[in-house]
């Protein structure tokens, strides 16, 4: 059903677009618009009875694709890097995860996070000697400074992400 309403949504666009138009027209609301009949054709109207919610996208946390993702976005940056190995099936892993990743955004981008799940990357798990998770490590110019395994409260997160930044 929604899909079928964003396409009558895109479609409207298109047929009331006038064709001397060379690209998109600027959106002026920021409200979703309902396609209506009109004797003219098929025309937009914004709907005030809707709101659209959005997510600020997260650019201090980041999932690793393979190894060459890793050694670009992990190994090779200039901030400092703390990565997460991970597992979906892992109880203290859910709840380490969102705790450091709300600490690593309140250092507003002295450092990033990286997360691994190790049964994706089970190579860079055996690479950086992780024989369990949740492990965590401090890397600074692709070299690891430090490391922890198990769940930390805030307070120990913090100084961790202190000694890190230096």
């Amino acid at each position: 059903m929604a899909q079928r309403l964003l396409l009558r949504r895109f479609l409207a666009s298109i047929i009331s677009r006038k064709p001397s138009q060379g690209r998109w027209p600027p959106l002026t609301s920021r409200t979703p618009q309902t396609p209506q009949c009109s004797p003219g054709g098929l025309t937009i109207t914004p709907n005030p009875g809707r709101t659209i919610y959005t997510t600020r996208v997260s650019l201090t946390t980041f999932n690793i694709q393979d190894g060459p993702d890793f050694q670009d976005r992990v190994v090779n940056s200039e901030t400092p890097v703390v990565v997460d190995f991970h597992a979906q099936w892992c109880g203290p892993c859910k709840i380490l995860g969102p705790r450091l990743e709300k600490m690593v955004a309140k250092q507003h981008g002295k450092v990033v996070m990286a997360k691994v799940d190790i049964d994706d990357h089970t190579d860079l798990a055996i690479e950086y000697e992780v024989s369990a998770v949740p492990t965590v490590l401090a890397m600074k110019n692709g070299d690891v400074v430090d490391k922890f395994v198990g769940i930390k409260d805030e307070d120990q997160l913090e100084a961790f992400l202190k000694k890190l930044i230096g």
